[in-house]
């Protein structure tokens, strides 16, 4: 391959006049042999321009991505999709390494990506040879090729990050001869501050988090092993950071290598400790480890946590992540008397200096709320955000700190109260005040001593901040009433009062972050009391107007769940105001889906699916008012096409709550526009759709049963649905699509019994056996196709056994008759729920009384009366109503009211208390312990048979309340036989016990019974 050609074609992409043609080159080049190579000698080349050998590694890691794995033809194709010769691989294996070794940052990011397919698909079975390679390289004494080798084994373990143990075998091989030498090298390189030594030691915690953050390999991790490491973390958290750092502006300093590389050491040191290392709360391989980790080194690692902390106290630089993560390590501790017993001194330092001024209003939050409210709102409500990890920490160590340890609650909340009754505090030291309150909320709420003073407090300090100058206080007031709403008010003033004032915040207020809270607040107020639910209601109109301004300009999909809610309680209400709002939820939607934005923004994905969940409650609400229903259509239609005409990147994303609002709108009637969808949803559908075929499950169902006399009006509509079907059920669809594919056939044959559909049998009836005939894995499959076939017998039992036996398949010499029979009396027990029995029961019962039976039925004889039997029992389980002992719920309705305590002693573990519940159990008495083991066999019978499946959503005729009944329609085909061909009731009946025959006679006693009750003309 000539190198030079691609060089030229390479330079070319760069060129936006010669792009096209360069494209084209590639294109008809890239799978030539030795293709591949040649970029890879491109990219090392130092000869070739910069931009040439970047073009170039981002072609060859999208050819690996793509073309690496060994693929085979699709189904019905005859050709080999192409894949990167195993001789170019071997070239590539080769010297992929060399490269990421000695390249620059940039083509290394794309080698590096190569390597991770490379790894995933022939490691270790094609290439073994990258461990002796890895191993050289680090090995080396020159250092310049460390850092890559270490780039190209973070891939490796990257790869078995995740995998169960037993699949990290491979790994953990590998890792015996690279885990010594990367410890060693961390060892050598610990006291050299130089950038270049920093990146190493960075990378090589990188790969050890990978290697244990999911599982703790003990056999390659001993505790010898595991007490080295731990003295290297401990002094990399516990080392200065370079005073020449300090120069960098501060937002730029958590980039550095030095912060990074404590910010890795906290992630292993607060994983192994939150996962591995905290006695109670770890699974049995750990135990031991845990209890070695908690003694050992919980304490001393602690300790450098501490003065990490009282550094930041002290006003020393310090992370946000590495803050963080220092406040996580000190929650778990919180659970341990050991760890406890450390913190305690401190803990009150902790909570006022450290923890409280985290969650005061800070010069950062000033300036974000100035300067860009709308960013202000997101970052506030994305607790994923940088600048809310260290408060979101310090509340949760707050919270937790309260609830477990009996000394912190007291006296932090005397802290607070002494803040707020401060005459001339500092503003932002009352935000704090009051965010250390809300966040305790939920505490303060269990206990009678403080629950009682809290309307008070709203009262003195929170209503009048409702009216304060300063935005940041409004908000907060509006933050601490959503807290405490669920709130029992004494004085129904005090509540009114609440509400009010939150309301003129969202509808008056000027700042769009304390319109929000007042939006989140007053939906909270409503959602918990009545009072104030009453006290809105003449207000809805505006206040729902002002919720879908807010949406409109924030775009906080917070605010559309506020919407929901808001509308599920004003129901009758929001009837005024539905079309309205729809429209203007749409032009919302619309609005985001069209901004330049979308694609790069997850955020407005968020929020379109959740302006589309809206729009579905209002339909959802509005089901019963006919004529408002009519005019939303309209609007919704709107949305729909645009979802699944428009060909924007991610529409798939809301197939499902555009299905939704399809189905919503052919609950009752289906208009010709909706009929209309049907075509459009088939083109969808047939392009990329196959993976939302159980979403368009419900819709499809409404179009069969809704309106049948327009789906058999117009041959077409049926062809839809029935080539959906056999799309689903001849390709790899999924089991559970399948599944959903069989039952909307046997729906179809349901609904249009008696309706003249019998050309459709045959078809419907070929797809699922010829389904059933390639393996089927789920019993819920293999039943949902016999059940297309026995709803056909219920359909029309001639035309089943004519289709049945001029049916033929490929390798199958049994009559198809016989399998399908055969099939089915072996499947009897696994028709589960009310609808699958019934329908079985049904189909059985035409079987055993077919005039002229195929000859199969001779050999199933004897099954065929027991099995029915069995499907009854069933049924009469599942029919009857068990009552299950719930003392405790009655024992603790009283304890309403009184304090619930949660603290634990100094001197205890939380987990201790955990262990001994555990423990207590068994102990139960004889008596109840056989009472358990009685009834076990019901609780299988219970939890296992008796559960209505997933599709019994979609019903049919048969489960209608004037459906066929099971009972009348099994006792009198057994009679007509009886009667008609005495030697076949023999056969049926020869082989039932007396149990059986007893059963038999129930039945009988409850055919007659329901026929004597049945209502006239049914």
């Amino acid at each position: 391959m000539d190198p030079n050609r691609i060089i030229q074609a390479l330079k070319g992409t760069i060129d936006p006049n010669l792009r096209i043609a360069a494209e084209n080159e590639l294109n008809q080049s890239y799978k030539i042999i030795n293709f591949a190579p040649t970029l890879l000698q491109i990219i090392m080349s130092e000869q070739v321009e910069f931009p040439v050998r970047q073009a170039a590694a981002i072609y060859l890691k999208n050819m690996v991505s793509q073309y690496w794995q060994d693929r085979e033809p699709c189904l019905g194709e005859v050709v080999f999709p192409f894949n990167i010769h195993e001789n170019d691989r071997q070239q590539i294996r080769d010297h992929i390494l060399e490269g990421i070794i000695h390249s620059p940052e940039s083509i290394r990011a794309q080698l590096t990506m190569c390597l991770r397919s490379i790894i995933k698909h022939d490691f270790p079975g094609r290439w073994t040879a990258i461990v002796d390679k890895l191993s050289m390289y680090l090995q080396s004494q020159n250092g310049g090729s460390w850092y890559g080798s270490l780039l190209a084994l973070y891939q490796l373990v990257k790869t078995y990050e995740y995998r169960k143990a037993e699949e990290r075998e491979p790994l953990l091989a590998a890792m015996q001869i690279f885990l010594p030498r990367i410890q060693q090298l961390l060892n050598q390189l610990l006291a050299d501050a130089a950038i270049f030594s920093v990146l190493i030691q960075k990378q090589i915690l990188k790969i050890f988090y990978a290697l244990v953050q999911y599982s703790l390999p003990l056999q390659l991790i001993n505790n010898t092993l595991m007490t080295q490491w731990m003295e290297i973390l401990r002094a990399i958290i516990d080392r200065d950071v370079p005073a020449e750092t300090l120069e960098v502006d501060e937002d730029d300093r958590p980039e550095l290598a030095w912060w990074k590389c404590k910010k890795w050491a906290l992630h292993i040191i607060t994983r192994l400790f939150e996962r591995y290392g905290s006695p109670g709360n770890v699974t049995k391989e750990y135990y031991e480890f845990a209890d070695f980790f908690l003694k050992t080194y919980a304490m001393g690692i602690q300790q450098v946590l501490l003065k990490v902390m009282d550094q930041h106290r002290q006003k020393q630089y310090v992370t946000p992540r590495v803050l963080q993560q220092c406040l996580n390590y000190l929650n778990q501790g919180l659970s341990h008397s050991l760890t406890w017993k450390q913190m305690k001194p401190h803990m009150q330092t902790i909570c006022q200096e450290v923890i409280f001024p985290l969650m005061c209003y800070k010069d950062e939050d000033e300036k974000l709320w100035l300067e860009d409210p709308y960013e202000y709102i997101r970052m506030k409500f994305n607790l994923y955000d940088d600048q809310a990890l260290p408060a979101t920490a310090a509340q949760g160590v707050l919270y937790k700190a309260a609830r477990k340890r009996k000394e912190v609650l007291p006296q932090m909340m005397a802290f607070c109260h002494q803040i707020l009754m401060d005459p001339s505090p500092d503003p932002r030291n009352k935000d704090g005040a009051l965010h250390c309150i809300g966040a305790l909320a939920d505490l303060l709420l269990k206990k009678r001593m403080y629950r009682e003073q809290m309307e008070l407090m709203l009262q003195n300090y929170v209503f009048p901040l409702l009216n304060s100058p300063m935005g940041y206080l409004r908000a907060r007031s509006c933050w601490v009433l959503h807290c405490f709403s669920p709130l029992r008010f004494h004085d129904e003033l005090v509540l009114t009062n609440a509400v009010e004032l939150v309301r003129q915040d969202l509808i008056d207020d000027k700042e769009m972050p304390v319109k929000v809270e007042a939006a989140m607040a007053l939906q909270t107020l409503i959602s918990n009391q009545e009072q104030a639910k009453l006290y809105i209601r003449p207000h809805i109109r505006p206040v729902m107007q002002e919720l879908l301004h807010v949406v409109k300009e924030t775009e906080n999909d917070d605010l559309t769940n506020v919407i929901q809610k808001m509308i599920c309680e004003y129901n009758q209400e929001v009837a005024n105001i539905a079309v309205d709002m729809t429209q203007n939820l749409s032009e919302i939607f619309i609005r985001v889906l069209q901004s330049e934005e979308y694609e790069e923004n997850e955020d407005k994905t968020v929020m379109a699916l959740g302006i589309l969940s809206t729009i579905d409650t209002i339909l959802t609400v509005m089901e019963d008012h006919k004529e408002i229903t009519q005019q939303l259509e309209g609007i919704c239609l709107q949305v729909i096409g645009l979802v699944l005409q428009k060909p924007i990147i991610g529409m798939a994303e809301f197939y499902e709550e555009i299905l939704s609002l399809a189905f919503g709108l052919t609950c009752q009637t289906i208009s010709p526009q909706m009929w209309q969808l049907l075509g459009v949803l088939y083109e969808v559908f047939q392009h990329d759709c196959y993976d939302y075929f159980t979403d368009m499950m419900p819709l499809l169902h409404n179009y069969v049963t809704v309106d049948t006399d327009m789906l058999l009006a117009n041959p077409k509509h049926l062809e839809i649905i029935y080539n959906m079907c056999k799309k689903v059920l001849t390709i790899d669809a999924g089991e559970d699509a399948e599944s959903h594919a069989a039952k909307l056939l046997e729906v179809v044959i349901l609904q249009c019994r008696g309706r003249g559909i019998d050309q459709c049998i045959p078809l419907f009836v070929e797809v699922v056996l010829e389904r059933l005939m390639r393996g089927v894995k789920s019993s819920e499959l293999r039943t949902m196709c016999l059940q297309v076939a026995i709803a056909a017998l219920y359909y029309n039992p001639d035309l089943l056994i004519h289709t049945l036996e001029n049916m033929h398949f490929q390798h199958s010499p049994q009559p198809i008759i016989a399998l399908f029979i055969n099939q089915w009396m072996n499947d009897t027990e696994f028709f589960l729920g009310l609808h699958d029995r019934k329908m079985c029961i049904i189909g059985l019962s035409v079987l055993m009384e077919l005039p002229i039976r195929p000859a199969v039925l001779e050999g199933v004889s004897a099954q065929i009366v027991p099995s029915i039997l069995l499907l009854f029992l069933a049924l009469k389980h599942l029919n009857t109503p068990r009552l299950v002992n719930k003392p405790n719920l009655v024992a603790n309705a009283g304890a309403l009211d009184e304090d619930q305590n949660e603290e634990i002693p100094s001197d205890e573990d939380e987990v201790t208390e955990n262990r001994n519940a555990m423990q207590q159990q068994p102990t139960m008495s004889t008596s109840s312990a056989a009472e358990e083991e009685d009834n076990d066999d019901e609780d299988d019978w219970d939890n296992d048979c008796f559960e209505g499946t997933p599709l019994e959503e979609y019903s049919t005729p048969l489960d209608y309340d004037n459906g066929e009944d099971e009972y009348q329609f099994f006792a009198s085909a057994l009679l007509r036989v009886q009667n008609t061909d005495a030697a076949w009731y023999q056969c049926l009946i020869a082989s039932l016990s007396d149990d059986q025959k007893k059963q038999l006679q129930e039945i009988y006693s409850i055919s007659q019974q329901k026929g004597s009750t049945a209502p006239k003309g049914q």
